[in-house]
């Protein structure tokens, strides 16, 4: 990636992040709904898969069993994917999340495909703690006149099967699934968010500690406009991807003007000329 390019994230913070996640520990539940969304996907594909990629961390057995044999990769601190292909399957689980130059990177990922090669992802959406972002924006611009980058800007369903062709893969899918989960305190929130290596990153974040005026509002403005029945909602958006590796054998667009038969006659209405 190039030095030019302006960073969103702090690549660093996030690896750190990644690895305070696994020191703790705690309930992963969002990991765990993200790969049973990717299993799901798998499961409707009626070939197993030779060599699989596994981009980031450790292989979870809950996927072993879609690959004859896996090889696990993550990108290093300039974003490259140091991995040998080629692969029949590559699989992210929010590998990808942090990371600056995101077409770079699933290019990356389609070079690495065997031809009719599965490419899967799981992403945060744009909905994602949309409620804690507001309440930052609504509490710091009321003590501080202004707010400061708190929440990661999130990816949006419409824009990624347009990334997925950018990218080079052929029959791109986007679609997204949602999960709202209420708490009892922000802390609560918060302490999901440490376990699960998704606090703040961004390269422009503030980098001292939240002051108790700002909490206090915080905490006011989150109680007033996103609670039901006593309890903090946080909603997440998982986006799922799918590509496939461009391969003859694949269905292919029919070229304009070749269609036998009309759409008005379909939908029985009358064709006007513009």
């Amino acid at each position: 990636m190039s030095s030019e390019r302006p960073h969103l994230f702090d690549f660093r913070a996030a690896g750190a992040a990644r690895l305070r996640a696994a020191r703790i520990g705690g309930d992963r539940f969002l990991d765990v709904a993200g790969l049973d969304g990717i299993v799901h996907r798998l499961q409707s594909v009626t070939r197993r898969f030779g060599r699989g990629l596994w981009v980031g961390g450790n292989v979870p057995n809950g996927i072993r069993a879609f690959a004859q044999e896996w090889a696990g990769a993550d990108f290093d601190d300039q974003e490259f994917l140091k991995a040998e292909g080629p692969f029949d399957l590559a699989v992210s689980l929010f590998s990808l999340q942090a990371i600056n130059d995101l077409p770079g990177a699933m290019i990356q990922i389609h070079r690495l495909l065997k031809p009719d090669g599965l490419f899967l992802a799981v992403l945060f959406g744009g909905a994602t703690l949309n409620e804690l972002r507001q309440s930052f924006v609504a509490a710091e611009s009321e003590i501080w006149g202004g707010a400061s980058p708190r929440v990661a800007p999130f990816a949006d369903v419409r824009d990624m099967g347009a990334l997925l062709q950018r990218a080079g893969f052929a029959l791109p899918v986007a679609d997204v699934e949602r999960l709202v989960v209420r708490y009892s305190s922000l802390s609560g929130l918060v302490r999901d968010l440490r376990a699960h290596g998704q606090s703040n990153t961004l390269a422009k974040r503030r980098k001292n500690f939240i002051g108790r005026r700002t909490l206090e509002s915080l905490n006011a403005h989150y109680a007033a406009n996103h609670a039901q029945d006593g309890k903090l909602v946080a909603t997440f958006e998982m986006l799922f991807l799918t590509g496939w590796s461009p391969h003859e054998s694949q269905q292919q667009p029919l070229q304009p003007g070749s269609a036998k038969a009309r759409l008005s006659d379909a939908l029985g209405t009358v064709e006007r000329k513009a």
